[in-house]
């Protein structure tokens, strides 16, 4: 498969520019609404994202050469199919019953690439199968290897059905580029390390050139700067790396969608500075964050300067994972507007429940963020987790803030923590409430450090009422 000309990256790296993709009147309407019921904000995000349609038009890939074999390759029969659905100004792309092994899949606008029941679409190991696109890495911008299925300044797109997706990876492939554990793996770690002293430098993007022989895994599925999106009804199994990342898109609609992944930095969910998002029906099985929100690393992050802002989770499953519902690391450019609701999450494998990770080099303001009617089984640290000591710690100069934060009738059953909120005693979280709640089975008095404004109203941990102002 070919890569994209130097000239397309220079072109692409001048148009990513940080400005918003839509005029900010179009949200107006958020503001209007009153700040006393923050759920009725959480309804107007709902009520604005409508889920592309398409033509009633379909292009079987087998009819443009590809085989349901499991070894013949079919990315360019699949490309081919994609091409000619958009050039018919759209519809279905159709991977019928079989399994299909194919390399990068880029999708243009217009195209529903729609799986049926029995359908896998099974992706390569093969790296040089994924060519340099303009992408982001841990919340990085980079040249770097597509992802499984990538599409870059698109509209009207879609991946749908009840088929599977299929990364193949496991720890002879694409997870051995970063060994399982707390640490990067030597193959990966002198490319992180050089990514982010670029970025530090404000090198620009199109000449952070990595790919071939860096060990930078792709994402799984990376719709970037693009709107009006659906990924529905599929389910997606052993990813390289995060599974769903949407970065700086609008109108993004996931739904129903099953994630089972255990490798290192399987993330379930991540949209990346993308604007009104709703994530709703999904069950997530994963080796990290289930849905972790987020808005770039550091000083790249700060560059590009666009949070993650009107995201609504709701009636959602949580399995394994490192966080239910995640806020962070990469934060930079803040969080807002982020409501979660009505999920259920219990494993002995799944740390928290509601989590927000920063520290004094990520930076960012995270705000308005509300969680109602979840129910915990079981966590294994804390149901609510507040932590600005997350790797570096107070180690940079952009203190971060996390404000208005409110927890309304979550029940839990067995955990460590009920809360676990450590800030800076010169920076600290401010303005937390928990109302109405249950925590039974909490093994450790609250860890509480460095918070202006905590409020537990009717809240009981072990039976005991713990109502309180401080």
């Amino acid at each position: 498969m070919s890569t994209y000309p130097r000239r397309k990256f220079l072109a692409h790296a001048a148009a990513l520019a940080p400005a918003a993709l839509l005029p900010r009147s179009v949200f107006a309407l958020q503001a209007k609404v009153a700040s006393a019921d923050p759920w009725a904000r959480a309804d107007a995000i709902v009520k604005r994202i409508v889920a592309p349609k398409f033509a009633a038009r379909d292009f079987d890939v087998t009819k443009f050469g590809a085989v349901g074999d499991g070894r013949a390759n079919c990315t360019t029969a699949i490309a081919k199919a994609i091409a000619a659905c958009r050039a018919a100004g759209g519809g279905r792309v159709v991977i019928p019953d079989g399994r299909f092994l194919t390399g990068a899949i880029k999708l243009e606008s217009g195209v529903n690439l729609h799986l049926a029941p029995k359908a896998t679409l099974a992706f390569s190991s093969n790296s040089r199968e994924y060519p340099l696109v303009y992408t982001r890495w841990e919340g990085t911008e980079l040249m770097n290897h597509s992802a499984f299925i990538y599409a870059f300044e698109t509209e009207n797109i879609a991946v749908t059905g009840t088929g599977t997706l299929d990364g193949q990876a496991d720890a002879n492939t694409w997870w051995s580029w970063r060994a399982p554990g707390p640490q990067p793996s030597t193959r990966q770690a002198p490319a992180r390390a050089r990514l982010l002293e670029l970025a530090s430098r404000g090198v620009p993007v199109a000449d952070r050139v990595f790919g071939e022989g860096h060990y930078l895994r792709p994402n799984f599925v990376q719709p970037y700067r693009s709107r009006n999106i659906l990924i529905e009804g599929v389910t997606i199994i052993n990813s390289p790396m995060w599974e769903l990342n949407p970065v700086l898109c609008e109108n993004v609609t996931i739904r129903n969608v099953s994630v089972r992944s255990h490798g290192p930095n399987n993330d379930g969910c991540d949209p990346e500075c993308c604007r009104d998002v709703l994530i709703e029906g999904c069950t997530f099985d994963t080796g990290d964050d289930c849905i972790a929100l987020k808005s770039g690393r550091n000083d790249d992050g700060r560059r590009v300067n666009r949070p993650i802002e009107n995201v609504v989770i709701r009636d959602c499953t949580m399995k394994d994972g490192h966080g239910g519902v995640v806020i962070g690391s990469e934060i930079s450019g803040g969080a807002r507007n982020i409501f979660a609701e009505r999920c259920r999450m219990d494993s002995p494998q799944l740390d928290r429940a509601l989590r927000i990770k920063t520290n004094s080099v990520r930076g960012g303001i995270v705000e308005g963020i509300c969680m109602r009617d979840v129910a915990v089984g079981q966590v294994a640290e804390a149901v609510v987790t507040i932590d600005f000591f997350y790797e570096e710690g107070d180690a940079g100069k952009y203190p971060p803030t996390v404000r208005d934060v409110e927890v309304r009738k979550v029940t839990s059953r067995k955990s460590q923590y009920g809360l676990l909120l450590r800030g800076y005693t010169h920076d600290p979280i401010t303005d937390v409430r928990v109302v109405d709640c249950t925590f039974d089975g909490v093994e450790k008095a609250d860890i509480v450090e460095a918070v202006k404004g905590l409020t537990l109203k009717n809240v009981r941990r072990n039976g005991q009422l713990l109502d309180q102002v401080r």
